[in-house]
């Protein structure tokens, strides 16, 4: 199953939101999401800094992810960012195809 890392950051009411109901709220509010599409948290943290939240996360696909990260975003008062995450193995096979590509100029 793919992996994905989702930085999250809560805007204006989410905050709020975030203030009353509590981190480990908003953390069973984020697995229950990702289940509802078939997929499994594996982590999630609160960070100081330009993102308030990280995420990483077992989904089945990226239409699963997708509308996933729609749904959230489509809230408001939540902003996300996802990165698609690749296991070592998965690189190795990516090193053994070979693309016909030709630079720019070249």
């Amino acid at each position: 199953m793919p992996k994905y890392l989702i930085q999250a950051n809560y805007v204006s009411e989410g905050i709020k939101g975030l203030l009353k109901e509590g981190g480990s709220s908003r953390r069973a509010v984020a697995e229950k999401a990702i289940q509802s599409v078939g997929g499994k948290l594996d982590a999630f943290y609160y960070a100081f800094g330009d993102t308030d939240g990280f995420l990483i996360a077992d989904v089945p696909d990226n239409v699963s992810m997708a509308a996933l990260a729609l749904t959230v975003s489509a809230s408001g008062l939540v902003t996300a960012k996802t990165t698609v995450l690749l296991t070592p193995e998965e690189i190795d096979a990516a090193v053994k195809k070979t693309p016909a590509y030709r630079p720019p100029g070249q």
